[in-house]
């Protein structure tokens, strides 16, 4: 076998020049990658223009996740340059397509996709059949990514992962058989949909590399047990964003697949989960059909009774717990990035790609004024009071806003990078931001410049969380912590009275895109791309429990009693630890 450069470029080339190359080919899960690029126009004309100024990872988190995690950089070309035919003319004059001896009347339409789809189904069957020819475990393996597919021990540790899982089980299935109890049941649902998610299902079946493992190794009483992790399956698409509802074991979460899902784990004595699919519809042609569009953000009015939802289609929703859509909220001009309740749940905030921010009233789906003061696209936001929020955004700037103000109450400049994410202290005194400058930033409404400059993560900071800790708090004799998450694999904590990093958490491997408090402060859940949810004493910094998914991690979170945590993740997973006792 043979292959020249020659011929990568020129299927490449094929590719960008096919009209609509998007719709020759089906993802795994059925939904058409031409869907994650029906931007609209001021979406396409910002990428173009921060695409010309920035590498592709710092555009990662405004592009459909998706996209990033598939043909990263086959599809760059695509998603930076407005136009198919265009980006087919740019690369053929680089590569020199017309200096090669290909006959392309030979080369048949989506030859690249095809090509890719034969190379991924070969490393499946390759992972699947063991030396004698039999399939292993009995089964096909399961589908695995792109980027899975081109690790060079992704055979041997896929296969040995699952001799060991194998292996539990059969020990597992004798326990059980000599004590007369039975294992998990699997998951039930609602509305037709199908749940087949078990406890601990598929747990650690990606090995780590040497280094990482002897690590893992040494520290194995901290582990989660598999049958203390039940595995939430039904999602289609990457699951983005997770919350628990702050009066119930419910939990949301929502997805690439234009869907935001709620989750019942509450006790049953089974061990099983009901789930609520919440579908993220528009009107076409008079009919309701799917939006296609991921779902981007959610959060749970303070009541538990109300979620909200963000999505990529512009639209902002309003659902009932038991998974009614009561309102839908549109005004932005595109995707939708961020969006919260404030305490007293009569208004929702949101920020968008448009550049603006809204107050909603809840109640009656009206805006009730549009904050226009960003020059680039809002990416979140915090409120301070229950009329009063915080605002950041690309353009390096914060707001604080005032319903019923025209103009900001405040305008915070000093990061040198897109500032990615603002939280208010429990007080409302203080606020803190994180930068792609990878600088986090103390600010306070009584001066211009910032209370603190705090320099120690060596890249992008990606959020930021602080305790539910000091006055204020159901913890006041607790001291208030920061957590900042960033891509440099590490998290930290962070003294903000004193402006010094007290903890650096460092076993990650990959960047950190989440952090969450436990609701006593003593404890900090963090989830990172190389799929591990790790569990830390905030007094300490030691490690306390760890889990490995299935799915780089994006989001982790807390129940109200503290007893468990929910991490969505990357492979269209959603687990759940249990850290009972």
């Amino acid at each position: 076998m043979s292959i020249s450069s020659d011929e990568v470029n020129f299927l490449v080339y094929r590719y960008l020049q096919e009209s609509d190359p998007l719709k020759l080919f089906q993802v795994g899960s059925g939904a058409s990658l031409h869907s994650y690029f029906q931007f609209s126009p001021e979406m396409l004309d910002w990428v173009q223009v921060r695409a010309q100024a920035e590498p592709l990872k710092d555009i990662q988190r405004h592009v459909p996740k998706p996209l990033l995690h598939w043909l990263g950089c086959v599809l760059r070309v695509v998603v930076l340059l407005k136009g198919f035919s265009h980006s087919a003319f740019t690369f053929g004059i680089e590569s020199h397509i017309s200096q090669s001896n290909i006959n392309g009347a030979l080369v048949p339409p989506a030859a690249l996709i095809s090509i890719i789809q034969k190379g991924l189904q070969y490393v499946e069957a390759e992972v699947s059949i063991n030396e004698d020819g039999t399939l292993f475990d009995g089964r096909p393996i399961e589908s695995l990514s792109l980027i899975d597919a081109v690790m060079p021990d992704v055979v041997q540790t896929r296969q040995q992962a699952y001799r060991e899982k194998l292996a539990h089980q059969q020990q597992a299935a004798g326990a059980g058989s000599a004590s007369g109890t039975q294992g998990p049941q699997l998951g039930s649902t609602k509305n037709g949909e199908g749940g087949t998610a078990a406890n601990g299902e598929e747990n650690g079946a990606h090995a780590l590399a040497n280094h990482h493992a002897d690590m893992m190794e040494v520290d194995g009483h901290v582990d989660i047990p598999q049958n203390k992790a039940m595995v939430l399956r039904g999602h289609e698409s990457e699951v983005f964003i997770c919350a628990w509802n702050p009066v119930n074991d419910l939990l949301a979460s929502g997805s690439g697949d234009s869907t935001a899902r709620i989750w019942n784990l509450s006790e049953n004595g089974t061990g099983s989960f009901t789930q609520l699919v919440l579908r993220h519809c528009i009107r076409e042609g008079g009919q309701d059909v799917p939006s296609n569009k991921d779902v981007t953000s959610l959060d749970w009015n303070s009541e538990g009774t109300l979620l909200a939802t963000g999505s990529y289609d512009g639209f902002a929703r309003i659902w009932t717990k038991d998974g009614n859509l009561a309102s839908t909220l549109g005004q932005h001009k595109g995707p939708i990035f961020a969006l919260k309740w404030n305490k007293k749940g009569n208004f929702i905030l949101s920020a968008g790609v448009d550049k603006t921010t809204i107050i909603w009233d809840a109640h009656t789906g009206e805006a009730k004024q549009q904050f226009p003061f960003h020059s680039a696209p809002a990416l979140d936001v915090d409120w301070q009071s229950n009329n009063t929020f915080a605002s950041c955004s690309t353009d390096m700037c914060i707001h604080v806003c005032k319903l019923g103000q025209d103009r900001p109450v405040k305008t915070f400049q000093g990061h040198t990078n897109e500032v990615n994410a603002i939280k208010w202290d429990p007080t409302g005194s203080l606020l803190a931001s994180c930068s792609d400058d990878m600088t986090l930033k103390i600010w306070s409404m009584k001066q211009d410049s910032c209370v603190h400059d705090l320099q120690a993560h060596s890249k992008e900071i990606y959020t930021i969380k602080w305790s539910p800790t000091g006055p204020g708090t159901n913890n006041p004799n607790a001291n208030l912590m920061l957590a900042s998450a960033s891509f440099d694999s590490t998290v930290r904590l962070w003294d903000v009275e004193r402006g010094v990093c007290i903890h650096t958490l460092t076993r990650h491997q990959e960047p950190v895109y989440s952090v969450a408090f436990s609701p006593d402060g003593r404890h900090l859940a963090s989830g990172s791309f190389d799929k591990c949810v790790h569990i830390w004493n905030t007094q300490t910094g030691a490690l306390v429990h760890s889990y490995r998914g299935t799915g780089g991690i994006f989001e982790v979170c807390w129940n109200a009693t503290g007893d468990k945590v929910g991490a969505s993740a990357s492979d269209g997973s959603v687990c759940v630890l249990d850290l009972r006792k």
